[in-house]
């Protein structure tokens, strides 16, 4: 009685329903115009995180400036054009204020001794024009270090442009000055470039590539797929706008809320293209299923008994998914805990609008002339359906044996997942980006940093004596490809200042007055700002930089393990930063968000079947094929080499969310079917064959959804693409396979109790 007086009431009033949703959608829209893209990774983490803390430190005394490299590529740099090039392009940086420093062949230094003077002169004074030229200055090059291996390899192929980029600047504008001055000075040579500003420039162009692409081809996609199912505009139009209406609430929210727009933002439209379309269809096929049968029946009826039938069953699935996609809220990485709440408020959403504005409009516009509906009792589907469910009542058993042999062989891989250690896999891999990072990493070094500040005096022979030390130290390891300090400068300014073999030579002076003398010495032949970036204006601080290289997120650790107990006893107060190691520390939040949200999600699904079915043993047999198909996807990621990231992480809680569904009208269905009959293989044979059609339909048009993130220009979307279709599908047959089977050996109490949905 109470679910008549409900669809009558949305009957009555259809206009109002109407009018309502409108409201919220142009509530909605209004905040779309103020969306902004944000690609910055280091904001997806809270200002908490230890290494953001660090870094904010030492930008006090060395500035928050970001690195940007230029990787210059010729069979010889040092042929006359491409140094004239080097030149130009470094000359043009150094005049434009979009940039602090800039260091090249022709801004690095050479520290020499003339007659006992020190004097400092550019590496490259002239350009060569003869080869005997060249030669003395390759000749030069080799033998100093502040050159060679740090801006021209060692095998003179590369040459580098490091340039320190004003924060000031946008990403957009600032890739256009360099863009603008490298167009400017054409040549032979390949360019590579890579830093966070060219990153976030480069996510963002394709953050919006992505929507403009992938959201129109996701729409064609499923207006197909709901013609192909329903051969009527209506039935196909009206699941279709929930889906366009729950995409402009769930993209209204971000900027509503005062949120941006994230690189796993992209998944969430298309997400729900896959996810929202599910409940209108479920209205529209009931729909048409009475109408078929009854077609003389009126049209507010017709309504009313689809509203009947559907409104507990889909609220209880709407439920399930979004108790698992709401896993992303206790996730560590803050766009993922947005998208948990968006995408659950959109799907919620999508689900009111389905049983409210659907059957409001469908009241309004009248019956369909009566269409063909026959259920599918022959072809594929049928004996498919019909053998799968022999099998789990034949062969119980061994359907199950067979389940959990998979699960063995597939989820070993599990212990191989390497997670991301840095953000470099966000590009394709033959992007510039990556070419750029391959380069740095073979021929100069690396391409990571680490900044070690300590507090103290800058000129204490003792602190400059252990950094020193410490550069030594961390050369041996073969992760490091060099370090640099004020203590190295130093060393070479005492190089130029005796000769070898002399006392001092090659050494840190005794005394505070030596060092300060070596500094003014060094400011009379050059500009003292060479040394800006080891030592602060006050003199308190002075800064170390490691150069390194490390492929797997155990190498940072290891390193930083290694910094650790060599500063141990370090008398001073220092500070370890450094870009990298906001890199390794989100790569170690997406592993840890990965387990919280699985254990959220997992806990809540089986809590709520648990509610639904009243009884632990269905929210414990429920979540089997979730667990089975979840660890085998994160099994097959670990044999394939697909790394977890901050997007493959998401995976869990969103396959969780919709893989339920499956699970769940499986039970209703069986349960039905022991209402009619005590033969349990009979009950559950016809279950399968009857609910099994409806369901591997559902879980496909799911699948075509989310397989248009294919055409996605982020490799790690792509991989998330192959990753939820895999899981989805392991999901359905795990519903359809193993949970028959399970229920053919144990008989679960829960399904001989009268169920509330006794009339599904």
């Amino acid at each position: 009685m109470k679910k008549i007086k409900t669809s009558l009431f949305i009957i009555r009033h259809r206009w109002w329903v109407l009018l309502l949703t409108g409201i919220v959608l142009l509530a909605a829209i209004i905040p779309l115009t103020n969306t902004k893209i944000n690609s910055d990774l280091e904001s997806y983490m809270p200002d908490t995180m230890l290494s953001k803390i660090n870094n904010k430190k030492i930008g006090e005394f060395f500035g928050n400036d970001e690195t940007m490299l230029l990787v210059l590529e010729n069979d010889d740099v040092l042929r006359p054009a491409t140094l004239k090039r080097i030149q130009n392009i470094s000359e043009s940086f150094m005049m434009n204020d979009a940039f602090e420093q800039v260091l090249s062949l022709f801004q690095t230094k050479n520290i020499q001794s003339d007659d006992g003077m020190m004097v400092v002169t550019p590496v490259v004074e002239n350009i060569p024009e003869q080869p005997a030229e060249r030669e003395a200055l390759r000749k030069l090059i080799k033998g100093n270090d502040l050159a060679y291996g740090l801006v021209v390899s060692e095998d003179f192929r590369y040459a580098m442009i490091m340039l320190t980029t004003n924060q000031q600047v946008p990403d957009v504008e600032l890739m256009e000055q360099i863009h603008q001055i490298i167009a400017k000075y054409p040549g032979n040579e390949r360019i590579y470039m890579t830093g966070q500003p060219y990153l976030r420039a480069e996510a963002n162009d394709k953050i919006a590539l992505d929507l403009m692409v992938l959201l129109p081809i996701g729409l064609c996609v499923m207006l197909i797929f709901l013609w192909i199912s329903f051969r009527e505009f209506k039935a196909m139009i009206l699941p279709f706008s929930v889906v366009v209406f729950s995409i402009i609430l769930a993209m209204g929210l971000i900027p509503a809320l005062g949120w941006e727009l994230s690189l796993i933002g992209v998944l969430i439209p298309i997400m729900m293209i896959a996810i929202a379309n599910n409940y209108g269809v479920y209205f529209v096929a009931r729909y048409q299923e009475i109408n078929y049968y009854h077609p003389g029946r009126n049209i507010a009826k017709t309504v009313q008994e689809v509203i009947s039938y559907l409104k507990k069953p889909m609220i209880l699935c709407g439920l399930t998914t979004i108790a698992g996609v709401l896993g992303l809220v206790v996730h560590l990485l803050i766009p993922a805990r947005q998208m948990g709440v968006v995408t659950s408020l959109a799907i919620a959403f999508a689900l009111l609008l389905s049983l409210t504005y659907i059957p409001a409009l469908f009241s309004i516009i009248g019956k369909s002339t009566k269409k063909q509906y026959k259920q599918v009792n022959e072809g594929f589907f049928h004996h498919l359906l019909s053998h799968v469910g022999k099998l789990a009542t034949n062969s119980p058993k061994r359907m199950s044996i067979f389940f959990i042999l998979f699960f063995l062989l597939l989820s070993g891989g599990v212990f191989k997942i390497h997670v991301a250690p840095d953000s470099n896999k966000i590009l394709p891999d033959d992007h510039g980006f990556n070419r750029a990072i391959r380069v740095a990493d073979e021929y100069f070094g690396g391409s990571k940093m680490i900044h070690i500040m300590f507090e103290g005096d800058a000129t204490d022979p003792a602190l400059l004596k252990r950094i020193d030390e410490y550069g030594h130290r961390l050369e041996q390891n073969p992760l490091v490809g060099r370090t640099a300090s004020l203590s190295m400068m130093i060393k070479k300014i005492s190089m130029a200042l005796h000769e070898p073999g002399e006392p001092g030579y090659n050494e840190i002076p005794e005394d505070n007055f030596a060092v300060s003398q070596y500094l003014e010495l060094y400011g009379m032949s050059a500009d003292v700002a060479d040394f800006e970036r080891f030592i602060s204006f006050d003199y308190t601080h002075t800064l170390m930089t490691v150069q390194y290289q490390a492929a797997s997120l155990p190498d940072v650790e290891g390193l930083l393990q290694d910094i650790s107990e060599m500063l141990k006893d370090e008398p001073q107060p220092y500070v370890v930063g450094g870009a990298s190691l906001i890199d390794k520390e989100i790569s170690q939040s997406v592993e840890t968000g990965q387990y919280y949200s699985l254990l959220f999600a997992f806990l809540a699904i089986l809590i709520l079947l648990s509610i639904i079915f009243k009884s632990v043993t269905a929210g414990v047999m429920g979540s089997l094929p979730l667990a089975f198909a979840v660890f085998c996807t994160f099994g097959l990621m670990g044999w394939v080499g697909i790394e977890l990231n901050i997007v493959t992480a998401l995976l869990s809680s969103i396959s969780i969310g919709l893989g339920v569904d499956f699970t769940i009208q499986v039970f209703w269905r069986i349960k039905t079917e022991l209402m009619y009959t005590d033969n349990w293989q009979k009950a559950i044979d016809k279950a399968v064959r009857g609910i099994g059609r409806g369901i591997t339909i559902n879980a496909f048009s799911v699948m075509i959804g989310f397989s248009v993130l294919f055409l996605s220009a982020f490799p790690f979307i792509q991989s998330f693409a192959f990753l939820i279709i895999i899981s989805l599908f392991l999901c359905l047959i795990s519903a359809l396979a193993l949970i028959p089977a399970l229920c053919m050996i144990f008989k679960p109490k829960f399904l001989k109790v009268k169920s509330l949905m006794s009339k599904v």
